[in-house]
């Protein structure tokens, strides 16, 4: 029992210290605007693609910047949890072919791919930061994403990004929403 309690205390230290991780989602939600832009550009969906990949790299930056807004905390000494969000958050690169696959293949439906993946990969942030609003919202990225992805005739790729920014804000919102409650019941 004691163990459990241990855990539960280090779960919750990184709930409040890390805010629930709200700076990588807002972080990721301006990427996936900027994504959302460059697909509106009149460049061919191959070229397109390309700069969907350029999009990505502010998002370590932008999640510091966060981290300074919200004075969040990255690295928490002393908690074997911390270095767990980072590997769930590394779990999502094994499916990156997938992304390069369509890239070379079909440009025109790589941002459903990359928007997949990124969803699903906030399922286990579910029970990482105890709240429900990453595992929902895994489930209404990944499969809102396949829908539009597939079933929007003009520019599906600028669609499914747009999508992915209010998502990812309603994520945010949800997110940080959560972590006031476990602080406001300290």
């Amino acid at each position: 029992m004691e163990s459990q309690k241990s855990f539960n205390t280090l779960r919750h230290e990184i709930i409040i210290q890390n805010k629930n991780g709200v700076n990588f989602i807002l972080a990721a939600s301006i990427c996936w605007l900027l994504i959302a832009i460059v697909w509106q550009l009149p460049y061919s969906d191959k070229q397109r693609a390309l700069f969907t990949f350029f999009c990505t790299a502010p998002l370590m930056p932008l999640a510091w910047i966060f981290s300074k807004v919200f004075k969040t905390v990255w690295k928490i000494e002393n908690n074997p949890l911390n270095e767990l969000g980072l590997w769930l958050n590394f779990a999502q690169l094994f499916y990156f072919p997938f992304v390069f696959i369509f890239f070379n293949q079909n440009p025109s439906q790589m941002v459903m791919a990359l928007a997949i993946i990124t969803g699903a990969h906030f399922f286990p942030y579910g029970w990482f930061y105890k709240t429900k609003s990453y595992s929902v919202m895994a489930g209404v990225i990944s499969v809102g994403t396949a829908i539009l992805g597939t079933r929007t005739i003009d520019t599906p790729s600028f669609f499914v990004a747009a999508f992915m920014v209010s998502c990812l804000l309603v994520l945010s919102l949800w997110t940080f929403s959560s972590y006031k409650s476990v602080r406001s019941q300290e």
